[in-house]
């Protein structure tokens, strides 16, 4: 499917679900590009690297897996966290707004967030990743400016920003001013995880400019912006990337 293409089939959705608002008297802004709120892309199966479906049960407790979604390079983290998570109001940098409806899975556990760091986008390359998930307890400054400790955060050397997926990736510490982009995720009836949209503030537009000619050579294609269609691979990071920076 070429570029105008796919930009033609999204933006007519967004032009029905605009009319269907208009047609209740609701606010059309509500779709808007910029919305924090749920974005649907497409609807995309999550499967290892022999075409299985993930499941909450294959996911090990504590592991880094990655996943390029909603396109083919922009990385995105898939955790099982091992305890329950619940719904939580989250707010971008520019102060919208928006609920994250916790995760998915038998008790909820199953959580994935853009791997893109809020800050200055750092991100898993396949020679090395300065961001990434700690089961184990680590230590940070939090945004109080007191030395903390705990595990079960997301955490980026590059400039100390660490985030909480069990509160659906609020800032916990570091300069970041908003929490990950949310994946939001579907199990169907066979246990099986879809992803099908994001939810909070997205960087990928500003991802793909600063990055282009690195992801370029990294992915070999000239399409970064492709989305990514049927069926996403997931890995644990270690497979994928070469170098974890631990701090």
């Amino acid at each position: 499917m070429s570029n105008d293409s796919r930009f033609t089939r999204r933006h007519f959705m967004r032009f029905c679900a605009t009319t269907a608002v208009l047609a209740a008297g609701a606010d059309p802004g509500a779709f808007a590009e910029s919305d924090a709120r749920l974005r649907r892309y497409e609807r995309v199966k999550l499967v290892d690297e022999r075409d299985r479906p993930i499941t909450a049960a294959t996911l090990k407790v504590g592991e880094n897996y990655l996943f390029y979604y909603p396109y083919v390079a922009t990385p995105c983290f898939l955790l099982n966290l091992g305890k329950a998570t619940t719904a939580a109001s989250l707010q971008t940098e520019d102060g919208q707004v928006y609920q994250w409806n916790g995760g998915v899975g038998p008790h909820r556990s199953v959580v994935a967030f853009s791997a893109i760091c809020a800050h200055k986008m750092s991100h898993p390359a396949r020679e090395v990743s300065f961001i990434n998930y700690r089961h184990q307890p680590a230590t940070f400054v939090d945004a109080h400016d007191n030395t903390a400790q705990r595990g079960q955060v997301i955490y980026c050397c590059s400039e100390k920003s660490v985030y909480d997926p069990v509160n659906g990736a609020r800032v916990l510490g570091g300069p970041a001013k908003q929490p990950l982009t949310a994946i939001v995720l579907e199990q169907d009836k066979d246990g099986a995880l879809h992803a099908i949209g994001t939810v909070g503030g997205e960087m990928y537009d500003k991802f793909f400019e600063r990055f282009s000619s690195r992801l370029s050579l990294e992915f070999r294609t000239n399409d970064i912006r492709k989305l990514v269609t049927g069926a996403a691979t997931v890995k644990p990071l270690v497979a994928y990337c070469r170098n974890q920076i631990l701090c």
